[in-house]
Formats: structure tokens, C-alpha cells, sequence
């Protein structure tokens, strides 16, 4: 039996690399990276991850990478055969995360682009893991390699995006949602209102654990997204 191929959908200032461990435990599988480098809508990202997917595939999506999975379910989900949102929410934003977003375009128009990753390292990560060289490095690291130019069309596409919860109830294949106890960006309450929303989905909440899960909890994380998948091959 084919293995089912898996597309994964990163957060905001993410790459690839936010998945390396759990890219290591599915080296045997085909595994594909979404591209939201490009894009400067969430529309935009969606139809480039769907042109770059298999037929019918899995999807995996962590942060901003949810609101393009939410909108690949809106186009394509016929090809989705399994969803899992990771630290999203499907509402859009309100006026104090609007003001936020803003605050970081102007950081980045004056030059200080560096410190947009400094700004959300507290939201970021769970109190006890704000000095972890290793977290901080990564998150850095990728910020580094997404720049200025990038960050501004990414966050342009999550200012614009649209209300998800009106079609949640639309989405009937199997999800997950993954969600850590520590996450400064999702909230618990989000994470309930999205799982009564959809038909037969489940949640795996991580204690401690910030927006990160798949970095911050690897091999916990790992194991959940691993057995969800496998559910459909068995």
C-alpha cells in the first residue's frame, strides 16, 4: 500500500527547518514544504501549496500555515485526505492584533527588522524556555532566513485574511488540532470553539509547551502527528 505524502504548512517568519525533526521521522515518506515566501495573500499561498502537492495528500499546518490549510479546504478538500492545525486559530484578527501587526511593518520600514523576532520571542515561547540557546537560535535563525521583504508580505496576507469559523463545519475529513498549554498566541478557548466546529475532530494539548510544539515538544509532537497519520493507512 502507497504511503500517504505529506504537505506542511509553516507559521510566520518559519522554514522548513521548523519541522527538521519531524522531516527526520518521515524520511521514508514523501514529504513536500509549502512555499509562503512569494505570496503577499492568504489566497495566494493557498494556490501555490496545492499547484506544489501531491493529488491527495495530508496536511499540516502550524500558525500562519493554518489559515492557508483552512484555505486550501475551502478550494481543493476533495485532495485533503487528513488535516492537522498546529498552533492556529480560525478567526481573523481584531483590532489589538491588527495594531500589533502594524507596529512590526513599521519596525521593519525603519530599519529595525531584527527586532520584530526579538518583539515575539515572550509570545513565542513559555517563560522557562526564553533563554534555551537552542529555541532561540532556531527562531533567529529562520527569521533571518525569511527577511524584511518576505515578513511584509507575510504579514499583509494575515491582516487580509478572512473570517475561517463560518466554514469549519465544512470540513469533515479527520482533524487534529495540536496545541501547547504555554502558547502566548492561541488561546484554549479558540482551541474548543474550533474542535465543536468540526465535524469529528480531536485536540492534543502539550503541558508547557509554547508556539513551537514541534520544536519546543519534537519528539511528543512527532509521535502525535505519526499516529494520526498512520490511522490512515491502517
Amino acid at each position: 500500500m502507497s504511503r500517504l505524502p505529506v504537505m506542511l504548512a509553516s507559521g510566520q517568519l518559519l522554514t522548513a527547518e521548523s519541522w527538521a525533526p519531524q522531516r527526520a521521522a518521515w524520511a521514508d515518506r514523501d514529504v513536500r514544504h509549502a512555499d509562503h515566501t512569494q505570496d503577499d495573500t492568504i489566497a495566494g499561498m493557498a494556490d501555490r501549496l496545492l499547484a506544489a502537492a501531491p493529488p491527495r495528500f495530508a496536511l499540516v499546518a502550524h500558525a500562519m500555515g493554518g489559515f492557508v490549510a483552512m484555505e486550501v479546504m475551502r478550494r481543493a478538500a476533495p485532495r485533503v485526505a487528513r488535516l492537522a492545525l498546529v498552533a492556529t486559530l480560525a478567526s481573523a484578527d481584531g483590532p489589538a492584533q491588527t495594531a500589533r501587526r502594524q507596529g512590526y511593518i513599521d519596525l521593519v520600514t525603519a530599519g529595525r527588522f531584527e527586532q520584530v523576532i526579538e518583539e515575539r520571542i515572550p509570545m513565542l515561547f513559555p517563560p522557562d524556555r526564553r533563554d534555551d540557546p537552542v529555541l532561540l537560535g532556531a527562531a533567529r535563525r529562520m527569521a533571518a532566513d525569511t527577511g524584511a521583504d518576505t515578513f511584509l508580505r507575510q504579514q499583509r496576507a494575515i491582516m487580509g485574511r478572512i473570517d475561517s469559523r463560518p466554514s469549519l463545519g465544512r470540513i469533515t475529513v479527520p482533524a487534529l488540532l495540536i496545541r501547547g498549554t504555554g502558547d502566548g498566541i492561541t488561546t484554549a478557548e479558540q482551541q474548543a470553539d474550533m474542535l465543536a466546529a468540526m465535524p469529528g475532530a480531536r485536540l492534543e494539548t502539550l503541558p508547557g509547551v509554547g508556539h513551537l510544539p514541534m520544536l519546543e515538544a519534537p519528539a511528543a509532537t512527532t509521535a502525535i502527528l505519526t499516529r494520526w497519520i498512520d490511522e490512515a493507512e491502517a
